[in-house]
């Protein structure tokens, strides 16, 4: 009696030691499995080349949006050894036009289906070329809109009102005195033509209304009658028309052979000789020599630019040494909120490609 007694005492007491026994090691086989689904899960990811990450590519902070769904390869390390690498990438991902899709780096690419650009223009790209490759070409139109809308007003009211010129003026330790003749124009009831009514353009429009402005634009092709209601925007046909009735002249116009030297001499000429000219666009839109011209002749008031060509300006070009020339250095995109989703739309238009999916923001060759 006394050993049966025994025998369950020690069941008892070694039961739940066996249990958690088993239990420990269920969890380690299941850990393994997760662990090795997880390593074929790392396997399958697709190779994607980048430019690089720091200050002339990816910031730190989007990384994790790309190596979610990539392996990734920068294009310094990926050169050093472009014979191993190359039939591996299946993705080009391109970021403020780097790596440059040139012939050269694409004939080191015979796996690649897709090239991913960041940002909605893609007039460096040349689309006959890398269709001809069977290679699908992706851009992220519309992440890109409020944020490039937003630093067209920001161009235009630190222009109108002259922030830049103020702000250097309390800087100035030599200045005791604040002079009150630092004066600038209106922009509320103003009138802002915008040449280029898509997307940009419309919420561009949308903040104009903010400040009570008249809204004039021109555009290949007229908007409805609900979208100029929306926004309090006329149409004119013509942009000579535009030029002359505008205080401001917005180009948020994409770059193609018919928008290269859009406004040149003609055209400055047209407006207002108390306008200012704001691009947004790209440099080669307008004629920089034509706009020196213009800006030391009082043609035209003043000019707010995001965007020159080239980019940078040299150091000893006329533009930067005028007292009424505004320039950003192409930073219309440049906000943490609006850089993770065009990276973020990036990677879900390459993998689209990649998985034969339908591809939210195809480009095709006209």
């Amino acid at each position: 009696m006394q050993s049966l007694c025994y025998i369950r005492c020690v069941s008892r007491l070694w039961g739940p030691v066996q249990s958690s026994r088993l239990l420990k090691v269920t969890n380690m086989h299941r850990s393994s499995r997760q662990l090795q689904h997880k390593k074929v899960m790392e396997d399958n990811k697709p190779w994607a080349l980048i430019s690089e990450v720091g200050e002339q590519g990816y910031i730190e902070e989007v990384m994790d949006i790309l190596k979610q769904h990539f392996h990734i390869i920068c294009h310094k390390d990926f050169l050093q050894n472009s014979l191993v690498h190359g039939p591996k990438i299946q993705a080009l991902l391109i970021w403020l036009n780097l790596p440059a899709a040139e012939p050269s780096l694409l004939r080191l690419l015979p796996s690649l289906k897709v090239l991913a650009n960041g940002g909605a223009g893609i007039d460096h790209l040349d689309l006959p070329y890398i269709a001809s490759l069977g290679v699908k070409v992706t851009n992220t139109p519309g992440v890109v809109s409020d944020a490039t809308a937003d630093i067209a007003m920001g161009l235009l009211l630190a222009s109108a009102r002259r922030i830049v010129e103020g702000h250097q003026m309390v800087a100035d330790p030599n200045i005791v005195i604040i002079p009150q003749n630092l004066m600038g124009v209106e922009v509320t009831g103003s009138t802002l033509g915008i040449i280029g009514m898509g997307h940009i353009g419309c919420k561009i429009a949308q903040r104009g209304k903010g400040f009570d402005m008249k809204i004039l634009y021109h555009n290949r092709n007229r908007r409805s009658v609900d979208d100029e209601q929306a926004v309090g925007a006329s149409y004119r046909e013509n942009m000579d028309d535009l030029l002359k009735e505008s205080d401001f002249v917005m180009l948020a116009v994409n770059l193609t052979p018919e928008t290269t030297g859009l406004i040149s001499h003609r055209e400055l000429s047209l407006m207002k000789p108390t306008a200012t000219l704001v691009n947004i666009s790209r440099g080669p839109v307008v004629d920089q020599d034509a706009l020196v011209k213009a800006l030391r002749s009082g043609t035209i008031r003043a000019a707010a630019l995001d965007v020159t060509h080239p980019e940078p300006l040299p150091s000893d070009h006329p533009l930067l040494g005028l007292p009424n020339v505004l320039i950003t250095p192409h930073v219309g995109t440049n906000t943490y909120a609006t850089t993770r989703k065009m990276v973020q739309k990036m990677a879900d238009n390459a993998l689209a490609v990649l998985n034969g999916q339908s591809i939210p923001n195809e480009v095709k060759p006209k």
